[in-house]
């Protein structure tokens, strides 16, 4: 069992930056792949980005690649997103995510164990 938990989200105006973070309960964090998922009211939860269960590999989404980046501390058992130039439809709740066996279908909410209950991060124009 995995508990995760994030924080940081927040208002902040377009170009700005905000950094999230997940912490996870549990001893067996480093065996997990972690993934951020975003969802926008009226929308279905998004793949935002991924990060191997050593933090040798990431991965992006297209609308996020180059503003954004994810990083793990296995030793403090958290995973961040630093989001820089924000933009206004960036504004949704960002959840983290946690996938015990790697697959193909990383990007899909249905691959992945377990869930945090979000942090809202809205960004205005």
């Amino acid at each position: 069992q995995v508990q995760l938990v994030e924080s940081g989200g927040g208002l902040v105006q377009a170009g700005g930056s905000l950094r999230l973070s997940c912490a996870a309960s549990g001893r067996t964090f480093s065996r997990y792949a972690m993934a951020w998922f975003h969802q926008a009211p009226g929308k279905e939860r998004e793949f935002v980005s991924a990060i191997n269960w050593n933090g040798d590999s990431t991965w992006y989404a297209d609308s996020v690649k180059g503003r954004f980046t994810i990083s793990r501390d296995n030793a403090k058992s958290t995973v961040d997103l630093q989001m820089n130039s924000l933009k206004p439809e960036d504004t949704a709740l960002y959840y983290c995510a946690a996938l015990r066996n790697w697959n193909s279908d990383y990007k899909s909410r249905g691959a992945y164990d377990y869930w945090g209950q979000g942090t809202q991060v809205t960004v205005s124009s």
